[in-house]
């Protein structure tokens, strides 16, 4: 371990993590691993206790067994560390508990009363959101909580603003919002970081971010995968809900916002907000014209076919559920007007795929080849996976005798994983976790962010309901309907893989 990592582990306190949900798909795939990364780079505290909850029966040295199993499967082909293993094992405790049932949180209670020292106890809820309200109620009611007591909960938070607002209001009746952590983790990948730094830190972009400058913004988070088994949750929720009204959204402000006074969590968040009251409302003629929704049918994704939508196992054959979504808005303030943000989100698409691209306008005056006028325009790419990296498309000339002053296009390119080859880019979840150990609340969503974007997204989603159309279809392994193509291009546009 560098003495850079022993002074911020160090600075890391140690907190007793009680993770409800221990056995289910998010902590095994992600949260253990994230956790496990965090002791190989000495980023726990040194008496940091974590507390598996779930409502099986289950010994702690099975739960481990569990663990391990899934650290295997999930570390893509790392070598684990056997005495770090060893180290992360000896943390780890079981518990089972019936959420529902108030009297068996005093088995969380006394887990606390055993803590060699005072620690700040953090609850990570990852459970469906319909049961934070009752887990909540029942640490409090069970005298699991003290002043120290943070919650973390994961995103989307409700299906419309109604519950969003029901199940915020059973949160904030045990915990003020100081000590809510919504998690979006889009917010803890490294390039999103790295947005920030690259807007405020640097006056090359910091003066050129504004209608001035900027013609146009995409945003794209394409999926490879269909519904996973998911079919219960996500024909109810739909690609707006599940992924516009959160991720794309967040990424929107964070490319939108002005200027925050200082990097103190609400000075942030103040400027997101400002945001998502900006945002255009959708009138019927703007729905018709700027907003596109699909649903994928058979087709094939990397030579393999795959079934349609209403083909997946215990489909509802008569869904109207949307898979893809495009759209076009505007952000109506000073620094964004006449600006629009074209979003697009899909699942079934030809890869995995998700990035934001800055378009800068031509130059005023163009005094090169007239047939070389489509390529007079900057692009900031900013890729947050597959691999993350920024890169600035810009113009050079040709090189050889023969070609005058012949332009081509290249990158000046970032990609993350060439720059630092010796350095793992840490996981979303990694930082995420390791901010809410601290107490830091800058990289997750106030609830007033939350009740803002959920207004956005309802107004749309009644304008659809009042059309009472049906979703377009798109094969799947494509990049949506066809009509999601002629939205950009009746603008004189096109996506950034078409160019």
């Amino acid at each position: 371990m560098t003495q850079e990592t022993r002074s911020v582990a160090s600075a890391t306190p140690s907190v007793d993590l009680a993770m409800f949900g221990a056995l289910g798909d998010l902590a095994l795939r992600k949260l253990f691993p994230a956790l496990y990364h965090l002791e190989r780079e000495g980023l726990l505290g040194e008496t940091t206790r974590i507390l598996g909850l779930a409502r099986q029966t289950l010994e702690t040295a099975a739960f481990r067994d569990k663990v391990t199993a899934a650290l295997k499967t999930h570390l893509k082909g790392e070598t684990l560390d056997k005495a770090c293993l060893a180290r992360f094992l000896e943390r780890l405790e079981f518990l089972s508990v019936d959420f529902a049932k108030p009297e068996g949180y005093t088995t969380i209670r006394d887990w606390r009363r055993q803590a060699p020292d005072a620690r700040p106890l953090m609850i990570y809820l990852a459970v469906p959101a319909s049961i934070y309200g009752a887990i909540c109620h029942n640490l409090k009611a069970g005298d699991c909580l003290d002043d120290s007591a943070r919650v973390v909960v994961e995103k989307p938070i409700g299906y419309d603003l109604d519950s969003s607002n029901a199940i915020n209001d059973a949160i904030g009746a045990v915990f003020p919002e100081s000590r809510v952590y919504r998690i979006d983790h889009y917010l803890g990948k490294e390039t999103v970081q790295n947005l920030i730094a690259l807007r405020f830190a640097n006056p090359l972009f910091g003066t050129q971010w504004n209608q001035n400058h900027i013609s146009h913004v995409e945003i794209t988070v394409a999926e490879k995968v269909g519904i996973e088994g998911r079919w219960g949750y996500f024909d109810q929720a739909g690609q707006l809900r599940d992924m516009v009204q959160n991720h794309l959204l967040q990424l929107l402000c964070l490319i939108a916002m002005d200027p925050p006074s200082n990097l103190d969590a609400d000075a942030i968040r103040d400027e997101k907000v400002k945001v998502l009251k900006a945002l255009k409302p959708f009138t019927p003629e703007v729905l018709e014209r700027d907003v596109v929704r699909g649903q994928y049918i058979a087709g094939s994704v990397d030579g393999q076919s795959v079934p349609g939508y209403l083909d997946e196992e215990g489909a509802n054959t008569t869904s109207r559920t949307e898979t893809f979504v495009a759209m076009k808005t505007e952000v109506a303030n000073w620094r964004w007007a006449g600006v629009p943000f074209y979003l697009r989100t899909g699942k079934r698409m030809p890869e995995k795929l998700s990035q934001i691209v800055i378009h800068f306008r031509q130059q005023p005056h163009y005094i090169f080849d007239p047939d070389q006028r489509g390529l007079a325009s900057n692009k900031l790419i900013i890729r947050l996976q597959p691999e993350e990296g920024i890169a600035l498309q810009v113009l050079t000339k040709d090189s050889g005798l023969d070609k005058g002053m012949r332009l081509r296009p290249g990158p000046l390119d970032l990609d993350f994983n060439s720059a630092f080859p010796k350095s793992r880019i840490p996981d979303a979840y990694e930082r995420l976790l390791l901010e809410v150990m601290k107490g830091q609340q800058y990289l997750f969503v106030r609830r007033d962010e939350v009740e803002y974007a959920w207004r956005w997204i309802d107004q749309l989603i009644g304008a659809w309901e009042a059309r009472d159309d049906a979703p377009r279809r798109y094969p799947a392994g494509s990049w949506g309907p066809v009509a999601s193509i002629a939205m950009i291009t009746q603008d004189g546009r096109s996506w950034y893989e078409d160019y």
